[in-house]
């Protein structure tokens, strides 16, 4: 049996030059798997062996930070910390707050390809909300552009939508262009405890339901118990969160407190979204009342759980043996939820589909997506769902 060549590395400078680039390898059948900082990589499917790593480090420009609109356009290799940075310097944010990798490696381009979002989607939403406009270079070779620089809603087919999640499976992301919020100035943070999954769902809910104008709600679960935690940020953050507090304590939490110094609380909460060392992180899709169940199919495989307790949005960790049985454990408890493999072991990524079980009629559009975007199956050929 042959083996397969190594991948070569190509950086193109500019999506002029990446589209040209993609003409000729597409022409030549050699396919690509477009690379941001490299903190992702092993999400999705494994797919098949590529020729290209189609890196975007060299396209790495803030082009335009209209302030005044509240806007911004960057290249995909720009480095969100560094965006963040940027924008910090004229006091705005770009609201989105995912685990961003060894050395904050992680790329605009990266972030909106993998839809990955933090504790701030609460109440600023994800990357389908905050991405106005996108740039994109084809398999052809051809420059497409969808959306704009301001916030409206636009006619027409919304590829900004599209691409967010697609893994690098349709298309390279070329540009961005993004909704920023003013920057987040004093912050607050109350939290409370409790053993019984269903004090916590019913606490978590009942804050949901609260006009609080909180700026993330999130809960976790590990072998130690539950928590809810709500976060507010403003002059008055530190009231809010004594509002919330009481709210807890209604809800029959323990331990319940709040406090300002909040920045280590929130990093413990995006670290749970990430595997440590050689552990497999599920993201479970589903709805808010799906908590108890979610919290008991992590218990029961002997993981732990963070998540957005008002968007239904959860991942749970699992550490040591036999992860590719927990996985199956836990799929099967919460059918027909999606729960996809985000990280794991490569042992683990062989012998256990990252996306499960799909509709046979959502998978039909899928693969016909595909086919209307990448019909020479260039980029990242089998790695989508259901081997797409």
């Amino acid at each position: 049996m042959a083996t397969q060549a190594p991948a070569v590395t190509e950086r193109p400078a500019s999506p002029k030059e990446a589209a040209e680039l993609l003409r000729g390898l597409s022409g030549d059948g050699r396919t690509v798997r477009p690379r941001g900082g490299g903190t992702k990589l092993s999400w999705g499917g494994a797919g098949e062996p590529v020729a290209v790593e189609l890196e975007t480090g060299a396209m790495n420009r803030i082009l335009e930070h209209n302030e005044g609109d509240l806007t911004a356009v960057l290249e995909p290799g720009v480095s969100l910390a560094d965006a963040q940075a940027a924008f910090g310097a004229k006091q705005q944010m770009l609201a989105l707050d995912p685990p961003l990798g060894a050395g904050d490696a992680a790329t605009v381009g990266g972030l909106v390809a993998t839809a990955d979002s933090g504790p701030l989607r609460h109440r600023y939403g994800g990357v389908r909300d905050l991405v106005v406009g996108i740039n994109l270079a084809l398999a052809d070779g051809t420059l497409a552009k969808a959306g704009g620089k301001v916030i409206k809603n636009v006619a027409g087919y919304d590829l900004a939508k599209l691409f967010a999640g697609s893994y690098g499976t349709l298309g390279l992301i070329v540009g961005v262009s993004v909704r920023l919020h003013p920057m987040q100035t004093a912050t607050a943070t109350a939290s409370g405890t409790t053993g019984d999954p269903e004090r916590l769902a019913s606490a978590s809910a009942k804050l949901a339901r609260l006009p609080l104008e909180a700026d993330c709600l999130d809960v976790a679960w590990s072998e130690e118990g539950g928590r809810v935690l709500v976060r507010f940020a403003g002059a008055a953050a530190d009231r809010q969160a004594e509002t919330a507090a009481g709210h807890m304590r209604e809800a029959g939490l323990i331990g319940v407190q709040a406090e300002e110094e909040d920045a280590e609380t929130w990093e413990r909460q995006r670290t749970g979204q990430r595997a440590a060392g050689d552990g497999a992180v599920l993201k479970v899709s589903g709805r808010p009342t799906d908590l108890i169940a979610v919290i008991r199919a992590a218990r029961d495989a002997g993981g732990a759980l963070v998540g957005r307790a008002a968007h239904g949005l959860y991942w749970i960790a699992l550490e040591g043996e036999g992860l590719g049985e927990r996985v199956a454990l836990v799929r099967d408890a919460l059918e027909p939820r999606a729960c996809v493999l985000l990280d794991a072991p490569d042992h683990v990524r062989a012998a256990v589909d990252a996306w499960g079980a799909v509709d046979p009629g959502a998978l039909a559009v899928m693969r016909r997506v595909k086919e209307r975007f990448d019909p020479t199956r260039t980029f990242r050929p089998g790695a989508f769902v259901g081997g797409i």
